[in-house]
């Protein structure tokens, strides 16, 4: 068994306040949900409303696979323009 781990800290420049944050969130978190095999979870930064920090986690048995569904979940997650992403760092656990 094989778990990757991906955690992603972005700037919301767009929001005026939790309600526009929780907005982005609710669309990121369901965009990817629906089109990847992986968990998400808010990690940090809740009271915020410029910034939020999120743990991705997927399960395999191969390394192979986690390696590509990180890769393809980062390209995903660069590519969303309501948000700036400030750090992404994946580990293989």
């Amino acid at each position: 068994m094989v778990i990757g781990l991906l955690e992603l800290s972005i700037s919301i420049p767009e929001a005026r306040s939790l309600k526009d944050k929780r907005s982005v969130i609710r669309s990121l978190k369901d965009r990817i949900l629906h089109r990847m095999n992986v968990s998400v979870a808010e990690v940090g930064r809740q009271d915020e409303w410029k910034y939020a920090d999120f743990a991705f986690v997927t399960v395999a048995a191969t390394r192979d696979v986690i390696d590509k569904r990180l890769s393809n979940l980062s390209d995903a997650l660069r590519s969303d323009p309501r948000y700036v992403v400030m750090d992404l760092h994946t580990q293989i656990l």
